[in-house]
């Protein structure tokens, strides 16, 4: 039986928080965390209200600048929100939407938004109570007013500025240092959502300004094709089978579907989704009704140009491979998995993107029979490789745990068998490999070496990348399979370490390693699971002192500097040069090593870049290196 706690328990223990001050004590409720990620969402929050306005048909522009001093300002030229006073609160309506929590225009039918992002309304009150301060000026009825809040608390009522004859919105807000472990906004991370929305919502001009000294920088987003353009910008890399994305829009009543897609000459099926500007990174009906129109429209085209016989069918696998397609819905009443919006639940989408696919897609395979014919036997083409690769994927499942002497690769496996604890290096050759092993922990560390560079998996369908031992070892070794059989429960190692030389021929191998991953085990990247290790270029020895390693050019060259005295430097050209207590202390041991965390912060960057650096065009591998060669010191990742 439990001991008891002693203590008072009673109406005056239970704590009962105004609306703003829960906001304060429980941030992960409303913006997920207090990190660099939740700091961007407070921008994200903003945007979104400017979005909702151009949903709605209002608001053609949206501008976000960050500010000199660090603060963040979004404007739209929206019908502004309204400021006269609020009928049952007795303050102004703009008072009501930044600081009472359940108020907000996107609750219900008589709402002010039939389509919009957020489901609850807390966005901006939210920002509001998680800013130092925060000012709001709204254009409306002629003129500019303006309401100040400190940390979510107004300092005065709403009140008239100046006169105007336009309308819309302006938000200044200073996150609160209180709060976030950072408040300094990334202008990447910021450009990559922005970017995004431009596309789902064409002809929508979304621009983006850096007044921050020494950061000064502006960009402009406007896409009169939407979607099709995010189509032809993923497929930049690739040869394409249509000549341009085919693009398909149906509207019924508030619901809208948009689909763009093309297929190319590489065999990765690309498929991007998203409900009312929300990516829904886990897809959802939406894609499901994608998936059903296009194995029935080209199983149907291939019956009616005498390709494929009664009984033959085309799985979806089949006819998804080297298709491109962004599938985009606005929906009232949007139903989500999750708080996290990644999957899109609401049934009636299901049917209703089928149907637009189906009738379109269908139309254009019907008017263009060439084309169809290519697409189809492409198909088969496609079903035959799957065919061979059948068995081959079915040796990579894993069947429960796994004997160090059954596995190729030579992996030297951990002894512990809870996965959140362990971790597995991916080490370049057996030299280094036989280093790492007697230098590691075996209690948590793992090592697979690998046997020269593994396949190129841009350039290969299915079957030719299972036939690789390289590649079967670490799926093996990895435990949760690939593709649609991967399963992350199984993945015996939370950290998977790629650790390669220092030169051009360990960045080879660390981009074949991170192409194979991002392709087949996408996941691993996006929930955090993976690591690049950095080994240093050097060993700096000065008499008298203690050995220093230097890990680039950048610090070699500090180094020398800083020291008057002959200074010794050992340049390590592989990680097989280095003795197994080096090793240890520069690049396993979780006390003094360095991890950089591979992440994908623009998933359709990272899918052009692929294409470009790993595909079948020479010449625009040429492009790229031309454009950038003077970018960069090192070509790394």
């Amino acid at each position: 039986m439990s001991e008891k706690v002693e203590g008072a328990y009673g109406a005056e223990q239970i704590q009962v928080l105004d609306g703003l001050e829960h906001i304060r004590k429980r941030p992960g409720m409303y913006i997920s965390s207090t990190d660099a990620r939740g700091l961007h969402h407070l921008v994200s929050e903003v945007v979104d209200n400017s979005i909702d306005e151009a949903l709605a048909g209002y608001c053609d522009r949206v501008d976000v600048t960050i500010n000199p001093d660090g603060s963040c300002t979004v404007k739209d030229d929206g019908r502004g929100i309204p400021t006269e006073i609020h009928p049952k609160e007795g303050v102004s309506t703009v008072e009501v939407v930044f600081t009472k929590v359940n108020a907000g225009g996107k609750f219900g039918g008589d709402s002010g938004y039939k389509v919009s992002s957020g489901l609850h309304g807390v966005g901006v009150k939210a920002v509001n109570a998680l800013s130092e301060w925060l000012e709001v000026e709204v254009a409306q009825n002629g003129h500019i007013y303006k309401q100040v809040y400190n940390r979510g608390v107004p300092q005065r009522p709403l009140h008239i500025i100046g006169d105007t004859d336009k309308t819309g919105t302006k938000v200044t807000f200073f996150p609160d240092a209180e709060i976030f472990e950072t408040i300094v906004f990334q202008y990447d991370t910021l450009r990559v959502r922005l970017k995004e929305l431009a596309f789902l919502n064409k002809g929508l001009t979304i621009t983006l300004t850096d007044r921050r000294e020494g950061k000064e920088r502006t960009d402009t987003f406007c896409y009169e094709g939407g979607i099709r353009e995010l189509v032809e910008e993923i497929n930049s890399g690739n040869e394409t089978l249509f000549p341009e994305p085919l693009y398909f829009e149906e509207q019924d009543g508030t619901t809208v579907c948009e689909v763009a897609l093309q297929y190319n000459d590489s065999y990765n099926e690309v498929i991007y989704s998203y409900a009312n500007n929300v990516n829904t990174i886990d897809g959802g009906t939406h894609v499901e009704g994608l998936k059903l129109a296009l194995t029935k429209v080209i199983n149907d085209a291939g019956r009616k140009l005498g390709i494929l016989k009664e009984n033959d069918r085309l799985t979806g696998e089949d006819v998804r491979e080297g298709i491109t397609a962004v599938v985009s819905v606005k929906l009232e009443n949007a139903q989500f998995e999750s708080q996290t919006k990644d999957k899109l639940n609401n049934s009636f989408i299901r049917t209703f993107v089928s149907k637009c696919v189906s009738d379109r897609f269908g139309d254009y395979i019907e008017e263009h029979p060439a084309e169809a014919k290519e697409l189809v036997l492409r198909c088969i083409t496609a079903q035959k490789a799957r065919d061979a690769a059948r068995s081959a994927r079915e040796l990579t499942r894993r069947k429960g745990l796994l004997e160090s002497s059954a596995l190729p690769g030579k992996l030297a496996d951990c002894s512990d068998r809870r996965p959140e604890l362990c971790e597995i290096y991916i080490v370049e050759g057996d030299s280094a490999g036989g280093t790492a092993k007697s230098g590691r922990d075996r209690r948590f560390q793992a090592i697979l070496p690998l046997r020269g560079k593994i396949l190129n998996v841009e350039k290969v369908r299915l079957n030719r990348v299972l036939e690789n031992a390289e590649i079967k070892a670490m799926i093996t070794a990895f435990g949760c399979g690939i593709l649609d059989d991967f399963d992350e429960s199984k993945l015996r190692y939370d950290r998977i370490i790629s650790m390669t030389d220092a030169d051009v021929d360990g960045a080879h191998i660390r981009i074949l390693l991170l192409t194979f991953l991002f392709r087949y085990m996408r996941p691993l990247i996006e929930h955090g699971h993976v690591y690049s290790a950095m080994p240093p270029l050097y060993k700096a020895s000065v008499k008298g002192k203690e050995d220093v390693y230097l890990y680039s050019e950048e610090e070699k060259t500090a180094y020398d500097a800083a020291n008057n005295n002959k200074v010794t430097y050992q340049r390590y050209k592989g990680l097989g040069e280095m003795s197994t207590e080096q090793l240890w202390d520069t690049t396993m041991n979780p006390a003094t090593r360095t991890l950089v965390k591979v992440s994908i912060k623009d998933a359709v960057e990272a899918d052009k870049m692929f294409s470009i650096l790993m595909g079948e065009s020479p010449a625009l591998r040429r492009q790229f290196i031309a454009e950038n060669a003077t970018l960069v010191k090192d070509l790394d990742i």
